[in-house]
């Protein structure tokens, strides 16, 4: 990749940007922090337990109403936790006897799981495909039915989990206490043991086996596999709001698919070029509109966001709008490029801001305003100073995602050391939370707010040979091996689910 290269002019086939105009009004701002407190655990390890690398968790997903929670593995296979405190219960009394009691806040368990995909080897080109879930989206619900889509880094699969009524024969005409003698039919429909030659014996006795539905059990499914459509690996799903279609995407191009044909997709967007030689940068992740259908986003290695509408034309080469941050003259460097690639992009619930994650930081976007971003938030500034370190361990292409709450108020992203960071996005706000994923989130606090650039004079990191530990701007210790790369926030609580290797963390507020 060329990190000198210069940025791609707007295409004058392109519908001209809106003139630049004020931020739309933020959400109102929360005068105190939440409070954020453990709520459960799912897989704990246990002190000294080593974690296997297939069961570490690499996808986590509400769905819209919140009330399931998906996670994927890198060992293929996909988990399901319901919500239990929600259950609409008949009468009073059948809540008593209800197995949970009745929270203030979101509490899920076990549902089931299934292996979603399993490792494959393309012949052709030689190459391993391992059976790592990289995304999982929610699709509408039918019939009780809930459905979901899983992709590794070739293939998207559809899945249907149903309970299925376990049938079995609860009665039958002859006794099975009483064995056959002789060839003789024994049991209650023969008093005699014997039926008369020709005769219709005890006919007013005989009892047809009946067939009862004595339990019920999950049942996972295949739909739909949707294959042999990217070259490169899908980095990102996205269903559209017209519950019809959705995209994937990798490296170079973008796929649109309708959820009932597996064998045909239609490619909207492709950045590959004549020569690979003049490639400058790749897409890196794609979002649907939350609303408007005809309407996506991706980002790309170079810190950009192009707003795509599919109804200008087929192959969607040109953008209605791209969001990027110019950096200021003389500040570039050998890493600018680096750490300014986006790993993750979520729009707002009411299609309005679009939030990215970069390496160093939250940038929160106005559609509206293409200009810059209404708001940077630093995540871990203290490690800017050991750029280099990073990139010699390749903890510098490290792909963190970004989530945010329902109400638009707060954003969320991961870092190091297993802890992610809670800020207040409203107008205003110096809300910048510190939390850990343990049973005791809180142990582990930053001073700093976030909000601007961290003073690095009081910097003290530590290298200790080849091992990945240092200490940050607050004194504390922080491990680049246990990093929280994956959580996401229920869609209408204060709820983040969180991902510590092989472990699901969940706090409330």
């Amino acid at each position: 990749m060329n990190n000198g290269a210069a940025t791609p002019e707007r295409s004058p086939l392109a519908s001209p940007p809106p003139p630049a105009q004020a931020p739309s009004p933020t959400p109102p701002t929360t005068t105190q922090p939440l409070d954020w407190r453990f709520s459960q655990v799912f897989g704990e390890r246990g002190a000294g337990e080593e974690v296997q690398d297939v069961d570490i968790i690499s996808a986590i997903e509400f769905n819209k109403s919140g009330h399931h929670l998906a996670t994927g593995d890198r060992g293929g296979r996909v988990v399901l936790f319901e919500r239990t405190d929600v259950k609409d219960h008949g009468s009073r009394k059948e809540a008593e006897k209800a197995d949970y009691s009745i929270s203030g806040h979101p509490e899920f368990r076990y549902k089931t799981e299934f292996q979603s995909h399993e490792p494959e080897f393309d012949y052709l080109k030689s190459l391993e495909i391992e059976e790592k879930i990289n995304k999982i989206k929610w699709c509408q619900e039918a019939n009780g039915a809930v459905f979901l889509l899983s992709t590794n880094d070739k293939t998207v699969k559809l899945w249907k989990v149903q309970e299925k009524k376990v049938k079995k024969v609860s009665q039958m005409n002859l006794d099975r206490s009483t064995a056959p003698i002789n060839g003789r039919p024994g049991g209650v429909g023969s008093p005699n043991g014997t039926i008369s030659n020709g005769g219709v014996g005890t006919l007013a006795s005989l009892r047809l086996p009946v067939v009862t539905c004595q339990e019920t059990s999950l049942c996972a499914s295949t739909r739909r596999v949707y294959t042999h459509a990217h070259d490169y690996h899908i980095n990102s799903i996205s269903n559209n709001s017209d519950g019809e279609t959705f995209i994937s995407a990798d490296d170079l191009r973008i796929n649109l698919w309708n959820l009932e044909i597996s064998n045909q997709s239609f490619n909207i967007v492709d950045v590959k070029p004549t020569n690979m030689e003049d490639l400058t940068e790749v897409i890196t992740s794609a979002e649907f509109h939350p609303t408007h259908c005809n309407t996506l986003a991706y980002s790309s290695s170079k810190g950009s966001i192009r707003l795509v509408d599919m109804r200008q034309s087929a192959l969607c080469d040109t953008h209605s709008q791209i969001f990027e941050q110019h950096e200021a003259p003389g500040s570039r460097s050998f890493f600018t490029e680096i750490i300014a690639s986006i790993s993750d992009i979520k729009f707002s619930k009411d299609g309005r801001h679009i939030l990215s994650r970069d390496y160093m930081t939250l940038k929160l976007w106005d559609v509206k305003m293409n200009s810059g971003p209404v708001l940077t938030l630093q995540v871990h500034e203290y490690l800017r100073p050991k750029l280099c370190d990073l990139y010699e361990n390749d903890s510098i292409f490290d792909k963190f995602e970004c989530c945010q709450s329902g109400d638009g108020s707060r954003v969320a992203t991961g870092s190091y050391s297993n802890i992610f960071r809670v800020f207040g996005s409203g107008s205003g706000s110096n809300e910048a939370t510190t939390l850990e994923a343990t049973r005791n989130p809180t142990r582990r606090q930053l001073q700093n707010p976030g909000r601007t650039a961290r003073s690095l004079n009081t910097l003290r990191a530590v290298r200790r040979g080849a091992e990945s530990t240092g200490i940050d701007a607050n004194g504390n210790t922080y491990d680049l091996s246990t990093k929280l790369l994956h959580l996401a926030w229920h869609p209408t609580e204060n709820l983040i689910a969180c991902a510590a290797a092989n472990s699901l963390y969940m706090y409330y507020a």
